[in-house]
């Protein structure tokens, strides 16, 4: 039901992107939009780049006095950087021997080495520029779309950081309801709710960044009042975990995700493990009491808050370099260098919000799907009613 796609590189004159799939009629909030894509650029552990570029979305189509029109939507993102790189990213060809800041020593840990082979380029700026977690901005966007449609049916979606480095929230915070991990401040350094957990998580960062070094962690997304019946059992790729998995697995330096308590569950006995069933007879709904399944059970979503960790390495650009090898000379070297953030960790809690809001929105109109949002308005209504009755 939906599809979008992002354009630009790190350095280019602006970041696309296309959302096709909206319904007709759905209020836009600019204002949201922007502020997602704030989020994105703040954090503690952001780099100086982060202090050029003020994100806000320019909307080029889809939208006619503030509501969708059911039409493809276009936006671009500029990249204030532009104006100091329009010789080395120019469209059009140069003149030989101009300085267009090639690199020639692969960093270890990115696109770039792969990159280069994949595509025969003696210049990893040829793979670096679109590699770069830059690319999250048109995604944040796209996602906050995404999350106005899911909003006006009172799903809501939030994320909070688990773990930056060895630190990590004390276990009374492992397990935070939904509503508890929304109520959390946005503008937070490190969107962590254990107050003691964030000022050593800061400090680690500060160190790390001292050394020139970086940080990994672990982020947890949630989304609350989701439906249950979204997704399905009966192909391999309309399993709602698998589709959410995909889209986390597709965040820069995400290299584990899990839905609910799922490693640690890989560790326990059944019975310690699945949710049991409980009706509530005064609302006429069954429940769980607790949420080891993240919210998900079949590849179907249970009426449970989906939850999902994503694990995220260490960026790879260090400032103290790791060891690589000049792809011209072909000899050893230290790994090049590219402004870059310390830790990604709380900015990449806002781009998981965004990839969750995708694929729930996606598995909505899947679901509940019309062309204008008056016709989903009925369709959910009367689903609605129907779970009620049964």
């Amino acid at each position: 039901m939906l599809r979008f796609m992002t354009a630009g590189e790190s350095h280019g004159k602006s970041l696309a992107g296309i959302l096709e799939g909206l319904p007709g009629g759905l209020a836009v909030d600019k204002d949201f939009i922007n502020f997602q894509l704030y989020r994105r650029q703040v954090g503690f552990g952001r780099g100086e780049r982060m202090k050029i570029e003020q994100d806000r979305i320019n909307i080029l189509s889809g939208i006619r006095h503030g509501k969708t029109l059911g039409s493809p939507i276009s936006f671009l993102i500029e990249n204030r950087d532009w104006v100091r790189w329009q010789l080395p990213m120019s469209v059009e060809p140069v003149d030989e021997g101009a300085d267009i800041a090639s690199v020639i020593r692969p960093r270890p840990g990115h696109a770039d080495l792969a990159g280069i082979l994949k595509y025969q380029t003696d210049d990893v700026r040829n793979i670096l520029e679109r590699a770069s977690a830059r690319e999250t901005a048109s995604r944040v966007a796209t996602g906050a779309f995404c999350r106005l449609l899911l909003g006006h049916f009172n799903i809501r979606i939030g994320s909070h950081v688990l773990a930056v480095g060895n630190e990590q929230v004390a276990d009374e915070f492992q397990d935070l309801r939904g509503a508890e991990i929304l109520k959390i401040d946005p503008e937070s350094p490190v969107r962590c709710a254990d107050q003691d957990a964030a000022t050593r998580m800061m400090a680690a960062i500060g160190a790390a960044k001292e050394s020139g070094d970086t940080l990994g962690g672990i982020l947890e997304a949630v989304a609350i009042s989701v439906p249950p019946g979204l997704g399905s059992h009966v192909q391999w790729d309309r399993r709602l975990d698998g589709r959410i998995a995909q889209a986390m697995m597709s965040i820069p330096s995400a290299k584990g995700v899990e839905i609910g308590a799922a490693f640690a569950g890989a560790r326990r006995s059944g019975s310690s493990v699945h949710d049991e069933i409980f009706y509530d007879t005064r609302r006429s709904r069954f429940y769980h009491k607790t949420n080891r399944a993240g919210g998900v059970e079949g590849g179907i979503s249970n009426g449970e808050d989906i939850r999902v960790r994503i694990h995220l390495k260490p960026i790879p650009t260090l400032r103290k370099p790791l060891k690589s090898i000049n792809i011209d000379t072909k000899q050893e070297a230290d790994a090049a260098f590219e402004r870059s953030d310390t830790c990604v960790v709380p900015a990449a809690g806002v781009v998981a919000e965004s990839m969750l809001g995708y694929v729930l929105a996606d598995a909505f109109l899947e679901k509940f799907g019309g062309d204008s949002i008056r016709e989903i308005e009925g369709n959910y209504g009367n689903y609605t009613r129907l779970i009620e009755d049964f």
